[in-house]
């Protein structure tokens, strides 16, 4: 969960949204009936259409003359130029006009650069010029950022009793364009459960063809208290809040990006990781790294590679994307021979104007199956998990997950303010039904009673989108152990 604004406007928002947040859970109950009227809304409520300021033409061809930018103080033409598909001296058929300048509006929008895109063509004698306006954000953000020692947000506040001991605070300071050639530098530094600091630095573009990127990462971090096992689906934990640190992480990698057109990336990472644990988690988990050993130390080879053919990066409502990772570790202490790929696909569709379906499927495979405890997590963290079962980890090897989703917008509306940065605040609200499906592999499932089965869920929601990315859904979940309850999380599907 994170805030980016300006000291005073930030601050705001971070008091809206743990205010929302509070009202939300102890309001439960009518939560629950708000959700199930909302749904019903689906139905009956006209919804709001997108208009795009654009000047359509029909008949012929037409050429494109010049494409005149404005709005980008900070940001180099050339970034901007790299992500449309449409170029000075193009001719382009009159009548597609109107449709690849909304294309690529979105694509100007998932740089995540600009609150705002405005666009007009401008008809001349024998061509057109296109004219491109953007209201840049504020792109050095002090982020405040909330994290929970817990798997989610609901873990934290039910099981655990919001108890803020549990919570680490963080600052971030991220220039998003760094000399405005879209390089990200950040710095964190955060304190509480968890204590971390780090950096990390990436150039997307180093060539002149823009296509070859490099970063780097170096992040160390400890905690007094920390899981050694996993009891009936359910971690446990050993350690204090006040006593001598219990685990420590130290990592340091380098990065090369290759983006060879506009919806693929190739992602190739090269990092040394050094993991330890006290006596304390030794004596109760002799077998959380290998041979008995305090400390984790080995080379990880990493390669990513993403298709993003959606409308928006941030929150997808039409496209197909694809996302496959191959991980290989190599150890010197504690760890052998790790080799595990996962893999991300989506599909999203609009089969009738304001209603959204998609599937989305994930799933990893691992070998050896056999690993210390530490490196054999499955579903139940992150954005790995069923819905219905965030109280739940299920350890494993190999999984599956797919999820179902039937939405619809009722609500789409940007809001203007006289405040810089801020100048447009997007609200859209999308309730939503939903199925999900699941299963994790285990050689040694131990008491686990949710591993070596199918689980399955359904349930009613609402997904609400606003200002700088930032997301929420509410979620009333029905699973197959016959338990029903509302959960809230801060990202998408």
């Amino acid at each position: 969960m994170q805030i980016n604004a300006n000291p005073a406007a930030w601050l705001c928002i971070v008091y809206l949204q743990i205010d929302f947040v509070t009202v939300a859970y102890l309001a439960s109950s009518m939560m629950k009936r708000f959700l199930l009227a909302l749904v019903m809304l689906m139905l009956s409520y006209p919804g709001a259409q997108c208009q795009v300021k654009d000047t359509i033409m029909s008949g012929g061809q037409v050429r494109l003359h010049k494409i005149i930018i404005e709005g980008n103080s900070a940001t180099r033409r050339s970034v901007i130029l790299r992500e449309i598909n449409i170029h000075e001296g193009d001719i382009i058929p009159a009548d597609s006009v109107a449709a690849l300048l909304q294309e690529n509006k979105l694509r100007l929008f998932n740089l995540q650069l600009f609150n705002e895109v405005d666009q007009r063509t401008k008809r001349n004698a024998d061509g057109m010029d296109w004219y491109i306006k953007v209201k840049e954000r504020w792109y050095i953000i002090p982020s405040l950022t909330v994290q929970f020692a817990d798997r989610n947000f609901n873990t934290w506040w039910v099981k655990e009793g919001h108890d803020l001991r549990r919570a680490s605070a963080g600052l971030t300071v991220t220039d998003k364009n760094f000399r405005g050639n879209l390089e990200s530098l950040a710095v964190t530094v955060q304190d509480g459960y968890t204590q971390k600091l780090g950096v990390s630095y990436m150039r997307p573009y180093v060539n002149k063809g823009q296509t070859n990127g490099l970063g780097f990462s170096l992040s160390v971090s400890q905690s007094r208290q920390t899981y050694y096992s996993t009891d009936s689906d359910k971690l446990v934990y050993a350690g204090t809040y006040s006593g001598p640190v219990v685990w420590r992480e130290a990592e340091c990698g380098i990065s090369y990006i290759y983006r060879p057109a506009y919806a693929s990336r190739h992602i190739f990472q090269l990092s040394y990781k050094d993991y330890s644990v006290s006596d304390t988690i030794l004596k109760l988990n002799p077998d959380y790294y290998l041979n008995k050993s305090d400390r984790a130390r080995f080379v990880e080879l990493y390669y990513r590679y993403e298709f993003n053919g959606v409308d928006n990066w941030n929150y997808s409502l039409e496209g197909f994307k694809l996302m496959t990772t191959g991980v290989v570790r190599s150890g010197i202490e504690g760890l052998k021979f790790q080799g595990f790929a996962n893999v991300e696909a989506g599909v999203f569709r609009s089969p009738v104007p304001r209603w959204y379906v998609s599937a989305i499927f994930r799933g990893r495979l691992m070998y050896p199956q056999g690993q210390p405890y530490y490196f054999q997590g499955g579903l139940g963290t992150q954005t790995d998990y069923v819905r219905g079962y965030e109280y739940y980890v299920i350890d494993g090897s190999n999984y599956g997950l797919l999820r179902l989703d039937l939405k619809r917008e009722i609500f789409n509306n940007t809001y203007s303010i006289p405040v810089k940065y801020f100048t447009a605040i997007p609200l859209r609200i999308y309730p939503k039904i939903y199925m999900d499906a699941g299963y994790v592999s285990s050689p040694t499932p131990g008491n686990s009673f949710l591993s070596n089965q199918l689980l399955y869920s359904a349930g009613v929601g609402i997904d609400v989108v606003t200002l700088y990315d930032i997301k929420f859904r509410f979620e009333y979940t029905f699973n197959h152990l016959g338990q029903n309850d509302l959960y809230l999380h801060f990202n998408s599907e």
